[in-house]
Order: structure tokens, then C-alpha cells, then sequence
């Protein structure tokens, strides 16, 4: 999934609201999440529906971080 993939359905008018740093933060961010998810079986397709379906990332981080196994 590129970057352009994560923002292609997010609102416009927040995306063009975010300054150049901010939206270099924000990508950051959301690459740290796609690569926690991959490393513990969830992926970033799966994290796309549980947000689509009403959960919050706070609920979606708290989620992952019950999907580490042991040993991890």
C-alpha cells in the first residue's frame, strides 16, 4: 500500500489543512502502525476495516497490542 493509498480516502479539505511536517509526522505514524500490525498478523487492509467499522485508533492500537505473541 503506498502512501497515497493511506490518504485517497481520507477528507480533502483535512488533508490540504495539514502543513508539509504534519503530514510527514502523520505518515510516519501510520508506517509504525502498518509495520507493528505486519509483525504481529494483522494487516494493513485488516487495520482499514476495524477503522472503517467504528474503532477507534486508540481501540485499534490497544488491538494489536493484544495480538503479540509470546516471545515477541
Amino acid at each position: 500500500m503506498s502512501r497515497a493509498d493511506l490518504f485517497a480516502s481520507t477528507d480533502p479539505d483535512l488533508t490540504q489543512a495539514l502543513t508539509c511536517t504534519q503530514k510527514e509526522v502523520l505518515e510516519r505514524a501510520v508506517a509504525k502502525i502498518v509495520l507493528i500490525g505486519a509483525q504481529v498478523g494483522v494487516s494493513a487492509d485488516q487495520m482499514i476495516l476495524l477503522l472503517e467499522s467504528g474503532m477507534t485508533v486508540q481501540e485499534l492500537l490497544e488491538y494489536l497490542g493484544t495480538q503479540c505473541v509470546d516471545g515477541a
